[in-house]
């Protein structure tokens, strides 16, 4: 663990999730074999299900990362500074199928349990899966959701993850 870190509850985060979320987005990061793969999501939550302090994410099936998420028991979830949103943009449209856009971001990995993070992040969370399901067109009450996010029917996977550790810097 790098020591400009700390390890802190997720009580203890203090920062609008809302805001980290779904303005600021966040990096979702698995390893499989040896390599890792990252993306940028700025949909997901975290809360309590289960009597466990849980994140949960979804993932598109075509996204190259989904194949790491899915390949792996756990994964990261990284948070950074404004000064990082054109290197979050960046790995949100390329994918990691077709360059190295981790070192073309000048991003430092490091492990954890074996599980991959961001040295330049502000917030990390370590994940265990606990659930996975794809969603289904049947199970939509709102259609307009449908239609606005899913005109190809590419439905995401949800996944839902035991917040196991929390570093702040």
């Amino acid at each position: 663990m790098s020591t400009n870190f700390v390890e802190i509850t997720p009580y203890n985060i203090e920062k609008n999730t809302f805001t980290q979320i779904g303005k600021d987005s966040m990096l979702v990061t698995a390893k499989k074999d040896d390599k890792v793969n990252t993306m940028t999501a700025s949909w997901g939550g975290l809360g309590v299900m289960w009597n466990k302090n849980v994140a949960f994410v979804v993932i598109r099936p075509q996204r190259y990362t989904k194949e790491f998420v899915d390949s792996s028991d756990c994964f990261s979830l990284t948070f950074f500074d404004k000064e990082f949103k054109d290197k979050l943009m960046y790995l949100g449209t390329v994918s990691g199928r077709d360059e190295d856009k981790i070192s073309k971001c000048q991003l430092t990995t490091s492990y954890d349990n074996n599980i991959p993070y961001f040295e330049e992040a502000n917030l990390v969370l370590f994940c265990k899966k606990l659930f996975a399901s794809d969603y289904k067109e049947e199970n939509f009450i709102d259609n307009e959701i449908m239609s606005k996010n899913y005109p190809n029917k590419d439905y995401h996977t949800l996944y839902i993850a035991e917040i196991t550790k929390v570093l702040i810097k």
